[in-house]
């Protein structure tokens, strides 16, 4: 049976299409992607653009898709990413799309690897709109401790030893590197993923995401 709450707002509604009542659809269309960058920035970040903050439906979104099972959000979550990769790349060109690889433990309990669903939905979209696309999964990620029981040093020492690059794995081609995830919060993950991927000859260009935290001020 589909799900009949709304993904964004967790409300019961009626016209909910693609999992999204209309109110919520119409904020997460009026999100403009932006360049972001986590302070401080970890050594090897690209520069970073995200579609918008991590609140609101956009959150909760992302929360029904990554931790709720509901894949059928990869196809609109996959279009606004697809918008957010135009934005940072600018003018259409051959692209390749490396998503941050899951563990397999993580793969497993999610019923797929839920950034490689995603690229391919945004794949599918910028294809669509004319852009010559690959996406290529040159990393496979190692166990790594929970993040939220580590401080920032061993969130990014994790980070580092998390990812190595596959024996085979496929290097021929030009195209501008794209790096795919979901959140970028302190950059030590998808700065660990690029410098695996420079280390490969494929360096990574921009890093595009669906969403950014934004560090809370004490007053």
């Amino acid at each position: 049976m589909l799900p009949a709450d709304c993904a964004g707002c967790r409300q019961r509604r009626p016209g909910l299409r693609h999992g999204v009542c209309p109110e919520c659809a119409a904020t997460l269309d009026a999100l403009r992607p932006r360049p972001v960058r986590p302070t401080p920035a970890p050594p090897g970040l690209p520069p970073c653009v995200a579609l918008g903050p991590y609140a609101g439906p956009l959150r909760e979104a992302l929360l029904a898709y990554k931790e709720h099972g509901r894949h059928g959000l990869a196809r609109p979550l996959g279009a606004l990413l697809a918008e957010v990769v135009a934005a940072a790349v600018g003018p259409v060109r051959p692209v390749v799309l490396a998503p941050v690889p899951d563990t397999a433990a993580a793969a497993r309990a999610r019923y797929g690897d839920h950034m490689d669903r995603l690229a391919r939905r945004c794949a599918d979209r910028l294809r669509a709109a004319g852009w010559p696309v690959r996406v290529l999964r040159p990393l496979r990620a190692l166990p790594r401790p929970d993040s939220l029981t580590l401080d920032s040093a061993g969130r990014a020492a994790a980070a580092e030893a998390a990812f190595r690059a596959r024996p085979r794995a496929d290097r021929a081609g030009g195209g501008v590197t794209v790096v795919l995830d979901d959140i970028v919060t302190t950059g030590v993950t998808l700065a660990a993923v690029s410098r695996v991927l420079a280390a490969t000859g494929r360096a990574p260009a921009v890093a595009a995401v669906l969403a950014a935290t934004e560090k809370r001020h004490q007053s």
